[in-house]
């Protein structure tokens, strides 16, 4: 960042400048300029205290502060600069979700070695040669080699992702399973080309491209929704608005909702452009992700395909933004900072003049209530790409199905199976319950297994032979007597779960070969790709799956989706329920004939008369997102009113009451600007790892400065001890 020492942006030697550290402090903290000077946005290396960490140089110091006191910046790091557009959108992001600043920056740093000079380093590869004798840790160490194909680690990291001393990898490189290599620290991306040819595309899917092409060409902010029906082609027609912006040399974010889908996606975008982009996801090893971050803050890496936090890459010039299946709720961080992507996606691109590309076959109410009001373009697919057709749908009235004491898969079901099996296809039964059973009760006294930690039922897990928290993630045993009456024997599970769905298909069909997909049940994600690949590829005939096969898969084979428990989703008070219910039946559905065969898709329901099924297979989305958007309306809510979730928390129930309770009898600011509380109540499930939660809804209407008046209404509050305040703004989940 060349700039004349005479610059506003430029701070002398011992000039007083602010720093904005990722430690958890409430301000900014004031140091001397080093003596070659530094400039706005450089990162630095700053004393705090008796360490050393890493800082923003955020702008001139405060003077506050005894200048004779002030300690010196120790030195600017080799980074490219902050820019003035991230450091616009860490602000407003920390504003809009109420979270300090210092947080904000976290998210945005988090790579390691950052303040490590560029280097040559020692890394480990693959050796051709196998080890003389086999042991558990060294067969360790080899399995994480074979998962990340290709991938190079220095020693101390494959020693940790292995779970092993770092004697074991000495003891591998010596007998060449394992070799050696200098390799630069931080290397560019491979250039993507593209003029490279892209697919054909059809007459409805050119127009689209041309006009998200079009956007991208005109350097300025805009957002469009892509919508087209499941198998339709939105990748081809979003991956040439990425051509276009490659051509003008900007970089481009692909934002995926789950790192399953990337192995496929990948495979796709190395083939029209090329070469294979940068990744930024919780699978990717700790030195590519410095690699990742170092060469997309300098311009070295075109193209980044990531999850949500992939949003805080320091880009240096980023042109389009693709937010693919916009409407998942996996978009949303639930813990620490509280962010919807989707939603700072278009902040972002807002603030560098970029583009963005909401797709969706369902997307969210919220983005289809925007582009009606005419503040986002719209976009349609409305036929499947190829030969390709929809699947028929239809529902199966469990009503009047003649079914075994537990057991879920109807006969008409049954049959549809049977047939897809005699014609070499696939089927799918879908059920979105993880685990065998979601509830293990006793038969002698009633009583049923809760997790010591949460108010949460223990769901069984026969595959792992364990129970398990799905909020904490605390195992057991299954106990073979009760833990209240000490009855033994009468323990037995209710409900069904996937693991449960897979034994009722394995005893109905023993000739089958049967694939569970299921996030619990792989140690990795690179375990989960290969199992989706070779699913793909035809080594399954029927799939098990949960909410995770609903999201962007494509098994050419599959032709019959059966959706267990289509109801499930529209129990309990969760303003979206009707929406969520709506696009996963959807979603669902669409994974069946998206090849040249014909797909079905049969929804078992106990009520087909439900409006939402009724929507789900007349295919009538319009009539639904209308329908769904005047209940919204007029009851005030998202997104045609503003919400706010108040969590309390803490480990004395009396405690959290009492600061809960306090709380509503001050909620003077909030009725100032029309808002309302609700609460306190104990959160749905009231406590989780041993912390009591109490719960407080803020509800108020669009144009209110919501962020304002909460703000002024918890500020008076200090918390003591163990209790916690969390703000959720725009909240997801009630839970």
């Amino acid at each position: 960042m060349m700039q004349d020492n005479q610059s506003p942006e430029y701070f002398a030697a011992d000039a007083r400048v602010a720093v904005l550290t990722a430690q958890p402090l409430d301000r900014l903290l004031d140091y001397r300029a080093p003596q070659e000077g530094c400039f706005l946005g450089a990162f630095v290396e700053v004393p705090l205290g008796p360490r050393k960490v890493l800082g923003v140089v955020w702008g001139p110091g405060a003077g506050d502060f005894d200048a004779a006191k002030l300690r010196s910046v120790i030195r600017v790091l080799d980074l490219a600069p902050m820019r003035a557009e991230m450091r616009q959108f860490l602000e407003r992001g920390a504003q809009y979700t109420l979270t300090p600043l210092s947080m904000m920056l976290r998210l945005a740093t988090r790579a390691p070695g950052l303040s490590d000079p560029p280097s040559m380093r020692k890394v480990l590869r693959r050796g051709d040669a196998e080890p003389d004798r086999m042991t558990d840790a060294r067969a360790k160490v080899l399995d994480i080699m074979d998962e990340y194909d290709g991938a190079a680690f220095t020693p101390s990291e494959l020693s940790g992702l292995a779970g092993v001393t770092t004697s074991v990898v000495k003891g591998l490189i010596k007998q060449g399973a394992l070799r050696e290599e200098d390799s630069p620290r931080d290397l560019p991306f491979p250039p993507l080309d593209p003029e490279l040819p892209g697919k054909q595309l059809s007459e409805d899917q050119a127009r689209a491209a041309e006009t998200l092409a079009a956007g991208v060409n005109s350097g300025r902010y805009g957002t469009t929704l892509l919508k087209g029906v499941t198998g339709s082609g939105k990748t081809e027609v979003y991956l040439e608005a990425v051509a276009a912006c490659l051509r003008k040399g900007r970089q481009a974010l692909v934002l995926l909702p789950e790192i399953a889908l990337t192995a496929e996606f990948l495979k796709r975008v190395e083939a029209r452009f090329g070469a294979v982009p940068a990744e930024w996801h919780s699978g990717v090893t700790m030195t590519e992700r410095r690699r990742v971050w170092r060469m997309v803050g300098q311009g070295d890496a075109q193209l980044v395909i990531g999850a949500r936090s992939s949003l805080y890459l320091p880009f240096r010039d980023l042109g389009l933004i693709i937010v693919d299946e916009e409407h998942d709720t996996s978009y949303k961080q639930e813990e620490g900072v509280l962010y919807n992507a989707r939603d700072l996606s278009v902040w972002r691109a807002s603030l560098c003049n970029a583009q963005v590309v909401l797709a969706s076959a369902t997307p969210s109410l919220e983005t289809w209530a925007n582009a009606e009001a005419g503040k986002y373009a719209r976009l349609d697919l409305t036929a499947r790409f190829g030969a390709a057709v929809l699947p028929q749908m239809r529902a199966v009235d469990m009503r009047t199905e003649e079914l075994l004491p537990s057991t879920w898969i109807s006969p008409t079901l049954k049959q549809g199976i049977a047939r897809r099996m005699e014609r070499g296809e696939q089927s799918l039964l879908f059920l979105n319950r993880r685990g065998f059973a979601p509830v293990t009760i006793c038969r002698a006294c009633g009583a049923q297994v809760a997790c010591d930690n949460c108010d949460a039922r223990m769901v069984e897990h026969r595959f792992l032979k364990r129970l398990m928290c799905h909020q904490c993630g605390e195992t057991k045993p299954v106990p073979t007597e009760c833990p209240s009456c000490k009855v033994e024997g009468k323990m037995a599970p209710v409900g069904p779960g996937i693991e449960r769905l897979a034994e009722e298909a394995a005893a109905l069909f023993p000739e089958a070969r049967i694939a569970v997909l299921s996030s619990d049940l792989f140690g990795s994600a690179r375990a989960l790709k290969q199992r989706i690949e070779d699913i793909a590829s035809g080594e399954a005939d029927i799939i098990l799956g949960t909410q995770l096969v609903a999201k962007g898969h494509n098994f050419p084979l599959l032709t019959l989706v059966g959706v267990i428990d289509a109801d499930l989703g529209l129990q309990g008070s969760d303003l979206r329920a009707a929406e969520r219910t709506f696009q996963l039946m959807r979603q669902v559905a669409g994974r069946a004939g998206r090849a040249e065969r014909q797909g079905e898709a049969l929804l078992q329901s106990f009520q087909p008369e439900h409006p939402v099924i009724r929507a789900i297979l007349s295919g009538d989305e319009e009539s639904f997102w209308r329908a769904e958007a005047e209940q919204r309306r007029a009851a005030g809510v998202p997104p045609y009113g503003r919400m706010a979730g108040i969590i309390v928390s803490g480990g004395d129930l009396a405690q959290v009451f009492d600061l809960a309770n306090a709380l509503a009898r001050s909620d003077g600011p909030l009725r100032q600007v029309g808002a309302q509380l609700f609460g306190p109540a104990p959160a749905p499930i009231a406590r989780i790892r041993g912390r009591h939660r109490v719960r407080l809804l803020v509800k108020a209407d669009k144009g209110i400065a919501l962020q304002d008046a909460i703000t002024r209404w918890i500020a008076p509050f200090r918390l003591r001890g163990d209790l916690r305040l969390n703000v959720d703004i725009d909240p997801q989940n009630f839970f």
